[in-house]
């Protein structure tokens, strides 16, 4: 039996906090640098030890490893593109001691076009064959709605050739920027050109200059909801139950919505009453829950309630928010501290014009 298995064998503490984690790494980072400069069995004796490890930690942590020289092994901690686990990875990598012969990376990092070249299948993605261009919506000045075309896509590969643009992309923009700068994006081919192709190689600067335009006009721009109105909306569905909407549409009325582009969705199941509806006790149960979540998330920092959705035994909170680490933090420590009375879950994406919204508007 190898010293690995051994080690491995032993009934060992769970994971609680991410120096527990990085106390744990640390007994067996000899082991696993072993194996990554030798090449060894890195499913059996590296991520098979890994991933529980991380899983114990919270679910969502990624990871990729390999030399970066002779004497130093990479280990990537991602997020896989999920904006609502990017402040999670940020944090287990600020928290990893300096480990000799390791470097601790939080999120793949850009490449240069020159080491991007891509192949699946028998595709490639690389400078050569990609190239792209925007579209303008005098309506959404904002948005970043890109299309990239590859010379060889069609209907039959759209699917393939689509997994690899993506894939392409988030090794030369950095999986933070692939997952936070562009607002909408398209695949296409040459045959379906409707302006003038860039080439691909352009591209990181051409989002560095719209990041950087878009920061500088709405930095400073915040909204009080201390005095704004709330109105009640309500609807039958087509099983006969109500749908009840309180929503501050003075906020949606709002030309400034896009300097808070994060909307956070909290959903929370509960028992229902025959109409869908909470009963008197779960009612107050969920007004304790979101008035908790008012209470971190204020529209002083950033983060403006716009209103709630009831019916069908659930209940959907909308926030707009400036950033989404915070409300990714927040909403992570909320779902645990309620999960014996209600079963919560989240989303968070990027709407600069919260469009997601326009069906309380009549829109």
């Amino acid at each position: 039996m190898s010293l690995l298995k051994k080690l491995f064998t032993k009934k060992e503490k769970p994971v609680k906090s991410n120096e527990d984690f990085w106390i744990w790494f640390r007994k067996y980072e000899k082991d696993f640098f072993k194996v990554v400069k030798t090449n060894g069995d890195f499913e059996k004796d590296f991520f098979d030890k890994l991933s529980p490890k991380l899983a114990e930690l919270k679910e969502g942590y990624f990871f990729l490893t390999g030399m970066i020289n002779e004497s130093t092994a990479e280990l990537v901690l991602t997020a896989d593109g999920n904006i609502k686990n990017i402040a999670f990875v940020e944090e287990l990598v600020a928290a990893a001691p300096n480990i000799e012969g390791w470097a601790i990376t939080a999120l793949k990092q850009p490449l240069t076009i020159e080491n991007v070249n891509i192949s699946m299948g028998n595709y490639e993605f690389n400078s050569k064959n990609l190239n792209f261009y925007y579209t303008v919506h005098p309506n959404l000045p904002d948005e970043i709605d890109l299309t990239i075309v590859h010379e060889d896509f069609n209907e039959q590969n759209a699917n393939a050739i689509t997994n690899g643009v993506y894939i392409f992309l988030d090794n030369y923009l950095g999986e933070l920027n692939f997952a936070t700068t562009i607002d909408r994006l398209r695949i296409v081919g040459k045959e379906q050109l409707e302006k003038e192709l860039i080439p691909i190689d352009k591209l990181k600067d051409f989002l560095i200059w719209r990041e950087k335009e878009f920061i500088e006009k709405y930095e400073d721009i915040s909204h009080n909801t201390e005095n704004d109105s709330y109105n009640m909306l309500e609807a039958t569905l087509e099983n006969s139950n109500p749908l009840i909407a309180v929503v501050n549409t003075e906020l949606l009325s709002w030309e400034d919505k896009a300097s808070h582009p994060w909307i956070l969705n909290i959903e929370v199941k509960f028992s229902p009453n025959e109409n869908g509806l909470p009963n008197k006790d779960s009612y107050n149960q969920l007004n304790e829950l979101e008035d908790e979540v008012l209470t971190f998330l204020t529209d002083t920092d950033g983060y403006l309630n716009i209103g709630r959705e009831t019916a069908n035994g659930m209940r959907e909170i909308f926030f707009a928010c400036k950033e989404f680490r915070k409300p990714s933090k927040i909403m992570y420590e909320i779902s645990k501290k309620y999960s014996n009375r209600f079963q919560i879950s989240f989303d968070i994406y990027r709407d600069k014009y919260w469009q997601s919204f326009n069906r309380f508007l009549g829109n």
